[in-house]
C-alpha cells in the first residue's frame, strides 16, 4: 500500500509548484515584451525630436537655396 502525504507536505508542494508557474509566466512576459524603463523611452523620444529638427533644417536650407537661385535669375 501507498502511504498518503501528510497536508504540510502537500501544502509545501503546492506553494512551490505555485511559485514556478509564477516564475515562468514573469520570464516569458519579460521575454516577449522586453523591459522598457523611462529611460530607454525618453531617449527614444529624444533621438526621434532630433531626427525631426534634422529634417526641418535640411528643408529650410533647401528652402534658402531656392529663393537664392531665383534672386540670381531676376
Amino acid at each position: 500500500m501507498t502511504e498518503r502525504p501528510s497536508h504540510r507536505a502537500q501544502l509545501i508542494g503546492s506553494v512551490a509548484v505555485g511559485l514556478v508557474i509564477v516564475a515562468v509566466a514573469i520570464a516569458i512576459v519579460t521575454a516577449t515584451f522586453g523591459p522598457t524603463s523611462a529611460a530607454e523611452l525618453e531617449s527614444l523620444e529624444k533621438r526621434q525630436k532630433e531626427r525631426t529638427e534634422r529634417l526641418e533644417e535640411r528643408l529650410e536650407h533647401e528652402e534658402r537655396l531656392r529663393e537664392e537661385r531665383r534672386e540670381g535669375r531676376d
